[in-house]
């Protein structure tokens, strides 16, 4: 004779820990703002332009918004804009993985 099992094995699989719901809270925290809203939108619009994005915030970084517009022939607006795109757009790949 075939003993019924103590606990549904399925529904132990469901239940999340409160530990993991959480991390999953304050993901979704990090999800609703407008940085990777932002950084969503550019993805999904320009996804050829994301990798260059990134490339040129890094440069922004390092060189100082005022130093790079300056070496780039822009102003020191477009150069916080591209800095400002750059870590949105990588805000967001870090928050969706």
């Amino acid at each position: 004779m075939y003993a019924s099992p103590i606990y549904d094995w399925a529904m132990t699989q469901s239940e999340a820990r409160p530990d993991q719901l959480e991390r999953d809270s304050f993901i979704e925290s990090l999800m609703d703002t407008d940085l990777y809203s932002m950084g969503a939108f550019f993805s999904d619009e320009h996804p050829d332009l994301v990798e260059e994005v990134v490339r040129r915030s890094v440069a922004i970084e390092a060189r100082g918004l005022k130093s790079y517009a300056e070496a780039e022939g822009g102003s020191v607006e477009e150069a916080f804009r591209t800095l400002l795109t750059g870590l949105a757009v990588r805000y967001y790949k870090a928050v969706a993985g």
